[in-house]
């Protein structure tokens, strides 16, 4: 098993889905852009801040991550040729404490800030809340999407850590 290889197309992976978090941050730019330029009702104007807000976060997290996994590419053949073990463990570590963390954060509070976020849509019926709540609920799918598939790729890369660990020990 060639696990530098794994952990680089994983890497690879990740670079190429963090892409999305930009092109839904462009799309939310450009929607705040065309409510600022064509919005006529109270409603269409007050989409304008919030999803400015959105694409601005979705973008800062999709360049975020670009260039975080961008580097890791490069680190791995460095760490994986010092010490393969040291590698592997230390790969394992992150990759449970990022399992971890889609456990907690992307699968139990996104849901029930989305959850809130519409509940907030019913009980407060004023532009600004309806638009910005609206767009908190879309700009939090794309997020469930998009890490909903890093997550499916995370584990397998996780199995694949936990395999190369059993053989380098023998």
């Amino acid at each position: 098993m060639d696990i530098l290889k794994i952990a680089t197309d994983w890497a690879k992976a990740e670079v190429f889905s963090t892409r999305f978090f930009i092109i839904f941050a462009l799309g939310f730019l450009i929607a705040s852009l065309g409510f600022w330029q064509l919005g006529k009702t109270e409603i269409a104007k007050a989409y304008i801040i919030p999803t400015l807000v959105a694409g601005v976060l979705l973008l800062t997290i999709g360049l975020g991550l670009f260039y975080t996994n961008k580097s890791r590419i490069k680190q791995f053949e460095i760490a994986y040729n010092n010490n393969a073990v040291t590698f592997v463990e230390n790969e394992l570590k992150r990759a449970e404490s990022t399992l971890n963390e889609y456990k907690t954060i992307v699968f139990k509070v996104i849901p029930i800030i989305v959850a809130s976020c519409a509940l907030v849509i019913i009980f407060l019926n004023t532009p600004i809340w309806r638009a910005s709540m609206i767009t908190a609920i879309a700009m939090l799918t794309v997020i469930l999407l998009i890490d909903g598939t890093a997550h499916g790729r995370i584990d397998n890369y996780n199995k694949q850590l936990l395999l190369a660990k059993k053989e380098l020990k023998n």
